[in-house]
């Protein structure tokens, strides 16, 4: 008999790890609520649990799930996906160097550019997946850590992982993977070579728009971790234990929905290049993508359930767009069971590198034919 995490990661899924209930045999995971825990009559804690900002068992089954997902030795939950990617950064000391992509989340974007250069560190941003750009930016003995983001939001570039976890490890640095697209059961970093994988596990993972969380994955439980795990600890940003649950009851559907999202991805790509009211369309698994081959090499079941249009008329042309369509509703965020667009421009603000002309697409589980309907009758009435 394999061992639980040994298994293929939809059954990993379905069964939270395969995890029962020892007092009362239920299968669904339960919620401990308690800050607190009794300790023994001699003052140790033999139950593994002291205090709630330390650890508690409903967060603890979340991260073993998430661990196993991606290969990795260990996982921490946090109280967002912010959370989780400025402990990394916080984790280094004054003085140390970064680098990041120049398309990425642009709320992370920023806070590098802005408070991160203000914790002492130097910050230098790179194009997405241009591998002699990011060779000639890496100072090898200074260089402490490498951010990628693949695919990247929201023009969905795409960067090698095994390639650039080579050149940073040769500069000495580490490489950290934001996989909150294609999730673990499109792309494990970690087995590219990756040091570190996060997740905005308020997506995908999540997938029912009813939770803000985050997620670090490891490759090796050494003295980086250490730290990270002790800015999580310091600074107080956990995940409370119903947020975990839901957290936890999410991921149990994640196989299905991911491959309904990367079906329904695919199909109005392929649908819409070409279209006179759209200019381009934006998506890894389109043959026309510059990195195709490499996101085909690396992304493994499909391409995600993210793609963009760059709308024909500009950016008042796109707004209007996303105005008259009706089934894909105008709103932040993405991987939920509903789909989304967004003028991703207009929300970024000054400074944005995304082309204002660009509609973001977070696509749902509703019926393709009626996504692609909606989408054809707003382009008609432009």
């Amino acid at each position: 008999m394999t061992a639980a995490n040994d298994r293929r990661p939809a059954t990993i899924l379905a069964q939270a790890l395969g995890w029962i209930d020892e007092a009362t045999g239920g299968l669904a995971p339960g919620i401990q609520p308690s800050s607190t825990f009794l300790r023994d009559a001699d003052n140790q804690y033999r139950r593994g649990f002291s205090y709630g900002r330390d650890s508690n068992p409903t967060y603890l089954q979340a991260e073993a799930v998430l661990a196993a997902l991606e290969g990795g030795a260990g996982a921490l939950l946090f109280a967002s996906g912010m959370a989780a990617a400025t402990a990394v950064f916080q984790s280094l000391r004054p003085g140390d160097h970064v680098l990041a992509p120049v398309t990425m989340y642009w709320g992370l974007r920023k806070w590098l550019a802005d408070e991160a250069r203000r914790w002492g560190l130097a910050v230098d941003f790179v194009p997405n997946g241009d591998l002699a750009a990011l060779e000639g930016a890496l100072l090898p003995g200074k260089t402490r850590l490498v951010w990628l983001e693949t695919p990247a939001n929201p023009t969905w570039d795409i960067a090698d992982i095994a390639a650039s976890a080579r050149l940073a490890h040769e500069a000495g640095a580490m490489l950290a993977v934001d996989n909150t697209v294609p999730t673990p059961l499109l792309t494990r970093p970690l087995e590219l070579g990756a040091d570190l994988v996060m997740h905005a596990a308020t997506k995908y993972l999540n997938g029912h728009s009813d939770l803000i969380a985050g997620v670090l994955v490891t490759a090796r439980h050494d003295a980086a971790w250490q730290r990270i795990a002790a800015t999580r600890h310091d600074g107080g940003a956990i995940l409370g234990s119903f947020e975990a649950w839901l957290l936890l009851r999410g991921l149990r559907t994640l196989a299905v929905r991911l491959d309904r999202q990367c079906a329904t991805a695919q199909h109005l790509a392929e649908r819409f290049s070409g279209h006179p009211g759209v200019v381009r369309v934006l998506y890894p698994g389109l043959a026309s993508h510059p990195r195709h081959a490499v996101a085909r090499a690396q992304m493994q079941g499909g391409f995600g359930g993210m793609l963009s249009l760059r709308v024909a008329g500009g950016e008042r042309a796109a707004i209007a767009l996303a105005a008259r369509l009706a089934v894909w509703k105008r709103a932040t965020s993405l991987g939920g069971v509903e789909s989304l667009v967004e003028h991703r421009a207009s929300i970024e603000g000054p400074g944005t590198p995304c082309p204002t002309d660009l509609l973001r697409l977070s696509v749902g589980l509703e019926a393709p034919e009626d996504l692609q309907a909606d989408l054809e009758q707003a382009l008609a009435a432009l």
